[in-house]
């Protein structure tokens, strides 16, 4: 008899726009009376043209101006091009997690994982969250496994489930990392490692901060993988059948 396990990954991407606010990654010129963001070398242009039916801005002698994009750019050529194009943040759209079938004689432990990849061109960066739709996060129509229980109020440096349990967590990794998933080498929430498989914690179903980015990081983005784990202790019996969870992961701007 064998429990089957199947996680459903359901991602929001938040999209904001947010055309009042300029991005600045660098300064052409800058002192302690002024900052340049951008200068031309061209031979004729206004900033403000205007009459009671229009408003414009031109500048005129620049070559090769316009945008174009690639796989890994997106670059707004010239002057104008340059002007602030609005915030914007993505989130990427993995696939769902199917563990493998947890034989039930002696119990046993599945695990799988996937990444999302936030890129956002806010000045101030982002933030991405995980919540569960249901409490506990993984059930089957007649049963379910418990969420994971950390022995403190931090999550557990090493996985571990009484043989009496059935339980399901997880655990994130990736550069953006909050410091409640980093580590010293043994313990959680303390140092600044992000050891693999280790920082284990339960779901809830509002959202828990898994990872945070202070600046903007386009066009490449940044990466965080979701590690999840369901374990069937050796002393309990755990009922059969095909258990799932339904996952969303928010990305935000801040």
């Amino acid at each position: 008899m064998n429990i089957k396990i199947k996680i459903f990954i359901l991602n929001i991407v938040a999209l904001v726009l947010i055309i009042s606010t300029p991005i600045v990654s660098a300064y052409v010129a800058s002192s302690s009376s002024f900052t340049l963001e951008k200068d031309s070398i061209n031979f004729s242009g206004t900033e403000n043209s205007s009459s009671t039916l229009y408003r414009m801005s031109d500048t005129i002698g620049e070559v090769a101006t316009g945008e174009s994009t690639g796989t890994t750019f997106n670059l707004h050529a010239g002057y104008r091009a340059m002007e602030d194009r609005g915030t914007y943040i993505t989130l990427s759209a993995p696939s769902d997690i199917a563990l493998s079938s947890i034989g039930q004689a002696a119990g046993g432990s599945s695990e799988g994982s996937a990444t999302w990849n936030v890129v956002t061109n806010n000045a101030n960066g982002y933030r991405l969250s995980i919540e569960a739709s249901t409490d506990p996060a993984l059930q089957s129509s007649s049963s379910s496994f418990a969420d994971y229980t950390p022995d403190g109020i931090v999550p557990d440096y090493t996985w571990a489930v009484d043989t009496t349990a059935s339980e399901f967590g997880f655990t994130p990794e990736g550069d953006d990392v909050v410091a409640r998933f980093l580590d010293d080498g043994s313990a959680c929430n303390t140092g600044s490692g992000n050891t693999t498989s280790s920082c284990w914690d339960a779901f809830d179903t509002t959202d828990i901060t898994i990872a945070e980015g202070a600046a903007a990081n386009n066009p490449g983005g940044a990466d965080t993988l979701v590690r999840v784990k369901a374990e069937i202790g050796s002393g309990v019996t755990q009922t059969d059948g095909s258990y799932s969870s339904t996952l969303t992961v928010t990305a935000i701007t801040l």
